[in-house]
């Protein structure tokens, strides 16, 4: 430590923990860190957000001028939170930085809201689209075929929102859904090791299947009636300042037009939550080797390749399909990317190039990857319920480590449990049409505590210096809430709910934190 640099206070337990209490083992170098943000980054959204966000801009600079805000939005982020994470390279990631900057409510609420609805929310829809695309090559895996059906929960209207609406029980789908998540779960239970390794190969595996994605797309499927279709004159399409663009206030709100600075921030739904998770390697801070260097390096690494594929993919589905198409066309050309069959772009692509072959193709890519990014959530999320329990904030059997493989197993189990309870009870899609307001809300918290921290402790050490401060940071805070302000007006029913969602965290943090006051006199 530099002179005179002010340590980051350890947690209550910690400073109790005896010397002979298992402790994490940093075994995360360089290549497993930036495996870890590239894998829990691609999952299935970039092979389907993009017909929604098509919809929504009808415009091709505009459908990739979405990918580049979101992608100036997380790299800037990125680069902001790897000051924190060398500064503070302790397990529980986001939540240590929201307790230390703002307060132990304000990282509790993260941490409540990523247990019940970010985390395992997310683990729950990517499980169930691993079992999607399972079930191309396996039709007995549907939603369709029940196993126990226990309820229908009816559409329920409340204001601008339709809550309810889901099937609860168990099929073929959702019950293989359970299995990946109880799987990835115990396997992560025999040490971190064995975590990275699945995720180094997985990840490899999903980062060669997009850069031939993006090959064929350049070479060989390239189509001269989509370059017609997208590019030339027709390329700034509806994108002038004088465009107006058609949104939906709520569900089955009335239509009103917005200009493009709006309509980006409303189609930022699909692309940010696409980059989203790259914050996981964070979470899993206190198992990685010289934290300090490889963190920041990790996320910018990760994120900066990520963010590139995404939209040299999402050109490439440009120069494949036309942007505009016929919702009832017959072919993949017809439709176009607007309206690719159940919105799977990336599918429509394939079957462009290879006809009858494609579905198979992008299925088994679709298979790796979410398989892949479930690892990483699960190995990753744990870690923070871990730091909750240590605060006193969690069950406290969460906070300890199994004394062989030094692995949160409480909190691995704990997690997946919830996760398969969202998967029983179908609410996991609605939920995660709540969760990107939720992140976006934490992460501009997140960065108003890097300026907390820079007024507040001037000494510590920061072996890495957020990128651009302030001017960068100062940049993010004003986009990401222009994107809150934009989603609350025109999208109420993905940000009420959410903000809801967190706010009875608060009662919640009161009750665990009962007995944190007295711990700390003892």
């Amino acid at each position: 430590m530099k002179r005179g640099a002010t340590p980051i206070p350890e947690t209550i337990d910690a400073q109790r923990t005896p010397a002979t209490a298992p402790r994490l083992v940093q075994t995360l170098g360089l290549f497993s860190s930036t495996a870890l943000v590239v894998g829990s980054m691609i999952g299935s959204g970039i092979f389907i957000v993009d017909a929604d966000i098509a919809r929504g801009t009808d415009s091709p600079a505009l459908y990739l001028g979405a990918w580049v805000v979101a992608a100036v939005l997380t790299m800037v982020c990125a680069l902001s939170y790897g000051e924190l994470a060398a500064m503070m390279p302790k397990a529980g990631g986001q939540y240590v930085y929201l307790r230390e900057s703002l307060g132990p409510l304000w990282g509790f609420l993260y941490g409540w809201t990523l247990f019940m609805v970010i985390q395992t929310g997310t683990l729950a829809a990517v499980c169930a689209a691993f079992a999607k695309f399972l079930g191309v090559f396996f039709p007995a895996i549907s939603t369709n075929h029940w196993l126990w059906h226990i309820a229908h929960v009816p559409p329920v209207r409340v204001g601008p929102m339709v809550l309810g609406n889901m099937e609860i029980g168990v099929n073929t789908a959702n019950l293989t859904a359970i299995l990946v998540a109880v799987l990835l779960a115990v396997v992560n239970c025999f040490g971190i090791r064995l975590g990275a390794l699945i995720q180094n190969v997985f990840t490899s595996v999903k980062a060669l299947s997009l850069a031939a994605l993006v090959l064929l797309a350049f070479t060989v499927g390239r189509n001269p009636a989509a370059w017609a279709a997208n590019f030339g004159a027709q390329f700034w399409r509806n994108a002038g300042w004088s465009s107006l663009h058609p949104v939906e206030v709520g569900m089955g709100g009335p239509i009103v037009l917005v200009n493009l600075v709006v309509i980006l921030a409303v189609v930022q739904v699909g692309s940010l939550f696409s980059s989203d998770a790259w914050n996981n390697i964070t979470f899993a801070a206190g198992e990685v080797k010289n934290p300090r260097r490889n963190i920041p390096l990790s996320l910018a690494l990760g994120t900066g390749f990520v963010l590139t594929v995404y939209f040299f993919v999402s050109l490439g589905y440009l120069l494949v399909l036309p942007m505009h198409g016929d919702p009832n066309g017959v072919t993949a050309m017809a439709r176009g990317i607007q309206h690719a069959t159940e919105d799977r772009v990336a599918t429509a692509v394939l079957e462009q190039i290879f006809h009858s072959g494609g579905a198979y193709l992008m299925a088994a890519a679709i298979l790796v990857s979410t398989f892949g990014c479930a690892n990483g959530m699960t190995l990753a999320g744990a870690r923070v319920y871990y730091a909750m329990s240590k605060d006193g904030l969690f069950f406290k059997s969460v906070g300890k480590l199994n004394p062989r493989y030094k692995t949160p197993v409480a909190g691995l189990l704990v997690q997946a449990a919830w996760t398969v309870v969202l998967c029983v009870s179908g609410s996991y899609s609605q939920l995660l049409d709540y969760i990107i307001f939720a992140v976006l809300v934490f992460y501009i918290l997140t960065i108003v505590g890097l300026f907390v921290l820079r007024f507040k402790r001037p000494e510590a050490e920061r072996p890495y210096r957020a990128l651009g401060y302030p001017v960068l940071p100062g940049l993010y805070i004003l986009m990401a809430s222009w994107i809150c302000v934009v989603l609350l007006r025109y999208k109420p029913q993905y940000t009420w709910p959410g903000l809801v969602l967190v706010l009875l965290g608060i009662p919640v943090y009161l009750f665990w934190s009962r007995g944190l006051k007295s711990r700390t006199q003892d």
